[in-house]
């Protein structure tokens, strides 16, 4: 089996761009970055994770072709591990690194702000290009800011799409098309996917409270995440990816989550583990009533009376739809860093009133610590029964 290091990662999230702002303010369940916004739904306010616009890097002007805030929280985190891909392309040349990334809302609201304006002036703006709100803008903006000309494209699969990402780089790696995958997700904010969600009423009217009785909904976030995969060893490593599709509804997962069970045990064959190694689960966690009570049947399926330590994370950041699984993944590896040492755990932020009908899970209390925190999985489930599930890996010392 080839082994796929995990050699660098970028990050520009509402709980900050750097890998230490970003653990301290997970491990301290810290909400704050979850802001009220106006402007989002028609007919109400809503709670939104939000990436401060002082964070953001600008679009360079000889790109202004693609410049929306989508590319812009994607520039950020591509910053970060730029001299990675310089010194790749040395090592490997432009041609053998890939871009792999996962995207729901690309530049789409710079499509609504041109969409109002035209309807103000009769012309659409002069700043305003189709291409930056198409879903292979991502990807392509990414490749022509490193001058690189690997396998190119982006996975739109809703929630699961940048989850999905990491398969695709191992195939792209495991069949020697690429020396090194760039893979993440990116996802921004828009009056499209807020308004869509509260149409089928998965909007809560407050802090979304994953697997209480009394959840009612989803919060959406924004943000980025980029990481660097190449065959070898590294600190944390990617063990194992799980992939399914149930296809049970066009919204609503499979009640008994057979989906979710399937990319959970795929991840844990490609791993060579067994269930009860996995020392923490990131859950998908979404809050809305139908996914908690499949995903707690599709983990208690899984793990049986073994049930290790899980949280769901979005209370902190927002569902960050085609970005979550990066974003998530991107919690298990800094988790699982050396910037842990004393392993840890993300609490679970909720009204800790579980609902009697699912079955009961070991959610995090706050300043909880694992003995051994050597694997971590991250499980994503979209929409159409498209699911997820990677595992990572805790590196022995004498290997790195």
């Amino acid at each position: 089996m080839t082994a796929i290091a995990i050699t660098q990662i970028g990050l520009c999230t509402p709980l900050g761009n750097s890998p230490e702002s970003v653990l301290t303010r997970l491990l301290n369940g810290d909400s704050s970055a979850m802001q009220w916004r106006d402007d989002l739904l028609f007919s109400q306010s809503c709670l939104v994770g939000v990436v401060e616009d002082d964070q953001l890097l600008a679009v360079p002007p000889h790109m202004h072709h693609f410049a929306c805030r989508n590319n812009q929280l994607l520039h950020t985190a591509a910053m970060q591990i730029e001299q990675a891909v310089v010194q790749a392309k040395q090592q490997y040349g432009r041609s053998r690194i890939g871009v792999v990334l996962g995207s729901s809302t690309s530049g789409i609201s710079k499509g609504e702000a041109a969409l109002k304006y035209r309807a103000e002036h009769d012309v659409f703006p002069d700043s305003y290009h189709y291409s930056q709100q198409e879903l292979g803008s991502t990807s392509l903006y990414l490749q022509k800011i490193f001058d690189i000309d690997g396998p190119c494209y982006t996975i739109s699969t809703a929630c699961s799409s940048s989850a999905k990402v990491f398969a695709a780089a191992k195939r792209l790696l495991n069949s020697q098309l690429c020396d090194m995958v760039i893979v993440g997700g990116v996802d921004s904010l828009c009056q499209l996917t807020l308004n869509g969600f509260n149409a089928l009423e998965s909007v809560s009217k407050g802090q979304c409270n994953p697997f209480s009785q009394n959840r009612d909904g989803i919060n959406i976030g924004e943000g980025a995440v980029l990481f660097t995969l190449e065959r070898g060893q590294s600190e944390v490593m990617l063990a194992g990816v799980g992939e399914s599709a149930d296809a049970h509804h066009i919204s609503a997962p499979h009640p008994d989550g057979q989906g979710a069970i399937d990319a959970m045990n795929q991840a844990l064959d490609d791993a060579n583990i067994q269930s009860t190694d996995i020392d923490y689960i990131n859950l998908h966690g979404t809050a809305t009533p139908k996914n908690d009570a499949m995903e707690s049947r599709a983990v208690q399926a899984v793990f049986a009376e073994n049930i290790p330590p899980c949280s769901s994370t979005k209370p902190l950041v927002g569902h960050l739809l085609g970005a979550a699984g990066a974003i998530e993944a991107a919690f298990c590896y800094l988790i699982l860093s050396d910037l842990n040492p004393q392993n840890k755990l993300p609490p679970q932020v909720w009204d800790k009133q579980a609902d009697p009908n699912d079955p009961s899970l070991p959610l995090i209390e706050p300043s909880q610590c694992k003995q051994k925190l050597r694997y971590a999985m991250s499980n994503s489930f979209a929409f159409g029964g498209s699911n997820a599930s990677i595992i990572f890996m805790k590196q022995h010392q004498g290997l790195v």
